[in-house]
């Protein structure tokens, strides 16, 4: 365990598991943050990819809003209903009558169909089902450099689209949520970015985003991707974390893929998120 002490304050930082994540300790979010504490969480951000902050307690729109904004601008939802009076709010309301759980289907990027796709993700989870609901989370740091040199190659030089409309359509639609003037973001990134802050490369597509590869012919992208897909999917670059009452996790969206486990119907599921604006890869 590393002990960090900040100014008359200190925090615990305990790696969740070998290969990605770190459990933080000692720091309540629903207070101001000070200059070294926010270093020291940057710091751990960008070494451990995602960080689970616990013993919390459940903080209000305005204060979860102030979070998201020490690191960064936050990004609005192209698509998904906003909070009322909180666009920057993503509510997050699974229960027995929800067609849908977001995120569960697969493993993914928030909203890697911008231009600039955000940098990361802050959920704090209020209401959790007696068991399940856990998340996963894959390191893409780790999917890179288990690929063979060549291969590491010919990835660099490719670009891929994506696209959202084929998602987000029909998704979220209720009577206040028509979706009449909704615009369905589009993008081209790189199949492998390198991260701003480390400079370290990683793999960035995903089933829910990326449709195809610029250049190549439909069947050599379709099985180019379809390898890729399974590949980041592998064990051993995953966590599974199972959340208590008012854990903050704060996930990296250019070098990780989560997704939720839909396996606690018709129990509820219900939280907050605030998502920063991150950069044009490269």
């Amino acid at each position: 365990m590393n002990k960090l002490d900040v100014m008359n304050n200190s925090f615990n930082i305990k790696p969740f598991a070998p290969n990605l994540g770190a459990i933080i300790t000692n720091v309540d979010l629903s207070n101001d943050l000070n200059d070294a504490e926010l270093k020291d969480i940057r710091d751990a951000f960008h070494k451990f990819q995602v960080l689970f902050f616990q013993n919390q307690s459940e903080i209000s729109p305005e204060n979860h809003i102030k979070l998201g904004r020490y690191f960064g601008d936050l990004h609005i939802h192209p698509a998904a209903p906003k909070m009322k009076n909180y666009p920057q709010i993503f509510e997050i309301n699974t229960d027995k009558n929800s067609k849908i759980a977001n995120g569960a289907e697969d493993f993914h990027s928030d909203v890697s169909c911008d231009m600039e796709p955000p940098l990361g993700t802050m959920l704090q989870l209020h209401i959790l089902p007696e068991c399940g609901g856990d998340t996963m989370f894959a390191n893409m740091y780790m999917a890179y450099e288990a690929l063979s040199n060549p291969m590491q190659k010919f990835l660099s030089d490719l670009k891929a689209f994506h696209e959202s409309e084929h998602f987000y359509r029909g998704r979220y639609k209720t009577e206040s949520n028509d979706e009449s003037k909704t615009e369905y973001p589009s993008a081209i990134h790189p199949v492998i970015r390198t991260h701003p802050e480390t400079g370290k490369k990683a793999i960035f597509v995903n089933k829910f985003f990326t449709t195809r590869i610029v250049g190549l012919e439909p069947q050599e992208s379709k099985f180019i991707l379809d390898f890729l897909f399974s590949h980041i999917e592998k064990t051993e670059f995953q966590i599974r974390y199972r959340w208590n009452k008012n854990d903050m996790a704060f996930w990296d969206n250019r070098c990780t893929l989560h997704k939720a486990i839909w396996d606690y119907f018709p129990n509820k599921r219900k939280g907050r998120r605030v998502t920063i604006k991150g950069d044009k890869p490269f």
